[in-house]
């Protein structure tokens, strides 16, 4: 059973395993470099629906029902699905999985979603309170930009460090299995809500950096480790600017991350080619790159350690229009490979 160490971690003794993910991405996620990951690239951003909100939840859809499918289980063999995205009341989601008969709890964590999910469906696991649980989270470029932004019909001027929301849904099928082909989870560190002034909502980066600084900070006092402990530690999606933020911050904290770094939201696309300014954003940033192109390398053992930080600015429109300083989050997750049969 699991036991609470220093602060704000807890270790996992039982290794919920990540059976399997699915990764669902958008037509220029696709066309990104890290394409030959994703396992569904759309053709069509509105996914045969007629609104983008809809599209977004056909999205999530897919890629849950593609990891059941996947795991040669039925949707009654799941006993809890945790999942969540950016739109007002949780819809994307809500909406997706009206169509399944799964027992759901609904979560907002911003762009942080994917780890808090993923470290609920651990901890329940863990607990054994459940043998098969999904967690997954979901976002569309489209629907985000209308919510928090300009209608797309404005045509507006973007900032160099706005990012792009990425057009995309990854889904994860955590079980209590003894095959230890699997990747695990073997810590979980939550967050604490940081705000250090920030009122620019199109620099989201230099928001939640401070929040991904004080996670992965906590996270190696509370457990002893040091960034050589993980072949990657992954941001969710602060972007080019936030990430080198907080590789600034966490140096002068005395840890050196550099060499073991990256962000999801910087790897996802081109900056170069495909005019994404400062990177990837969304629930779906971290949710593809990590059910994509991180789980892979460490189901073929390319990576034995990865420490997954997804972060998330928690706004809204209304807080933006009122002036509010912008509050970060960031949720840690320890996955470690699972050993050859």
């Amino acid at each position: 059973m699991g036991i609470h160490i220093g602060k704000q971690t807890i270790k996992l003794d039982t290794r919920p395993r990540i059976i399997t993910t699915t990764s669902v991405v958008g037509k220029k996620e696709g066309e990104g470099p890290l394409n030959e990951y994703f396992d569904i690239v759309l053709q069509d951003d509105l996914n045969g629906t007629d609104s983008y909100e809809k599209a977004e939840s056909s999205i999530m859809y897919k890629a849950v029902t593609e990891t059941i499918k996947k795991a040669r289980l039925s949707e009654e063999d799941i006993d809890y699905l945790f999942g969540g995205d950016l739109l007002n009341q949780l819809t994307a989601t809500s909406f997706a999985v009206r169509k399944l008969n799964i027992p759901f709890f609904g979560l907002y964590g911003a762009c942080s979603t994917m780890t808090e999910s993923l470290s609920l469906a651990s901890l329940m696991v863990e607990g054994g309170f459940a043998n098969n649980v999904i967690a997954t989270t979901s976002s569309h470029f489209s629907s985000a930009e209308r919510q928090f932004r300009f209608p797309l019909e404005y045509g507006s001027q973007r900032n160099p460090t706005a990012q792009w929301t990425v057009t995309g849904s990854g889904s994860m099928l955590l079980q209590k299995s003894e095959d230890t082909q699997y990747p695990y989870v073997s810590y979980v560190t939550t967050g604490k809500v940081k705000d250090y002034g920030i009122v620019d909502a199109n620099n989201m980066g230099a928001a939640m950096a401070p929040a991904a600084v004080d996670t992965i900070k906590q996270h190696f006092i509370d457990t002893g480790r040091s960034p050589k402990d993980y072949d990657i530690i992954a941001t969710g999606d602060l972007g080019i600017y936030g990430r080198n933020i907080t590789n600034q911050l966490l140096l002068e904290c005395g840890y050196d991350i550099g060499k073991r770094y990256i962000d999801c939201g910087a790897e996802i696309f081109d900056q170069n080619t495909q005019d994404t300014l400062a990177g990837g954003s969304g629930c779906g940033c971290s949710a593809v790159v990590f059910s994509g192109y991180i789980f892979k390398r460490l189901l073929s053992k390319q990576l034995k350690r990865v420490l997954l930080v997804s972060t998330g600015a928690l706004l809204s429109p209304t807080s933006t229009l009122q002036g509010e300083t912008i509050p970060g989050i960031a949720h840690a997750v320890a996955i470690e490979g699972g050993e050859s049969k």
